[in-house]
């Protein structure tokens, strides 16, 4: 009991960390109508654009986010407007196989300025905190939090924003927002910037928790989809679940598997729900 109880938790807070990345996709897709498995690649950005802040800038874990935030944004919005953008009239299917090309070719840009060592955040040592048998971290609290924080803030502003209601309205309705004078290219633009943004906060804070290289956001790539899809592809609240779902499942499987089988249960998930409830736990574009 005591094992399991400490796999539990340790599932919610992978979780959510992992519902930040998630988020970030399933937003993507809501709008723009294509998987962008870039967000892996821009995960891997992210997490490197605030290393260099801690480390070179000097700046504490928590800020670095910012800069991750802001870096793997950017660089979205980049890779968007001079690769998939061109691509999208051509359909989703298209514009998936060029974000993986995509993403290759940023990982390799990755690889090429930074090399393939792992390298880890300048970070305080710290003992872990128990509770009678549980232990948490504290660095695995503060990306909780960081995670809660991050989640938080995109919630008010799809809520209560202008600009977030917008989103929202592209996402149910494209045709509809367009002819209320919604700007859908600007929109783009901006959940390209929001999405990626949050893939390399969700980067940043896996590495924290271990180190960093140039495939960090590929290994993680999985559990994200499988989480969007498990709750739901186009809902951000679905993610959240979805993210939770996976996150307490691939701790719980170690019970019965090894570590190094623990990126199944993505897959199963995917087949599980697919098979199911192929919209999901919240269906799609729930907000």
């Amino acid at each position: 009991m005591p094992e399991l109880l400490q796999l539990l938790v340790n599932g919610l807070m992978a979780g959510t960390v992992l519902a930040v990345p998630a988020i970030g996709f399933t937003a993507i897709y809501a709008v723009l109508r294509f998987p962008n498995f870039a967000l892996a690649s821009h995960a891997t950005i992210g997490a490197f654009g605030g290393y260099v802040a801690n480390t070179a800038g000097g700046l504490p874990a928590w800020a670095a986010v910012a800069v991750a935030f802001a870096v793997a944004g950017l660089v979205g919005v980049l890779s968007d407007t001079l690769v998939l953008r061109p691509l999208r009239p051509a359909g989703a299917i298209t514009t998936a196989i060029a974000a993986v090309a995509l993403n290759i070719a940023l990982e390799n840009v990755v690889r090429f300025v930074f090399g393939n060592d792992h390298r880890g955040y300048d970070l305080p040592l710290q003992r872990d905190w128990q509770v009678a048998a549980i232990r948490v971290g504290p660095q695995q609290f503060q990306n909780l939090l960081i995670a809660l924080v991050a989640m938080a803030a995109l919630f008010l502003f799809l809520a209560f924003t202008r600009t977030g209601k917008a989103m929202r309205a592209v996402a149910d309705n494209p045709t509809l927002a367009n002819v209320k004078g919604v700007d859908a290219d600007r929109v783009g633009r901006l959940v390209n910037f929001v999405g990626m943004g949050l893939a390399g906060v969700g980067g940043m804070l896996l590495g924290l928790d271990t180190s960093i290289d140039p495939l960090t956001g590929f290994r993680v790539i999985l559990s994200v989809f499988a989480a969007a899809v498990v709750g739901g592809l186009g809902s951000i609240p679905g993610a959240v679940v979805g993210a939770l779902t996976i996150g307490v499942a691939e701790e719980l499987s170690l019970v019965a598997l090894a570590p190094a089988y623990r990126t199944a249960v993505g897959f199963v998930a995917i087949l599980f729900v697919l098979t199911l409830r192929p919209r999901g736990i919240l269906g799609e574009r729930a907000y």
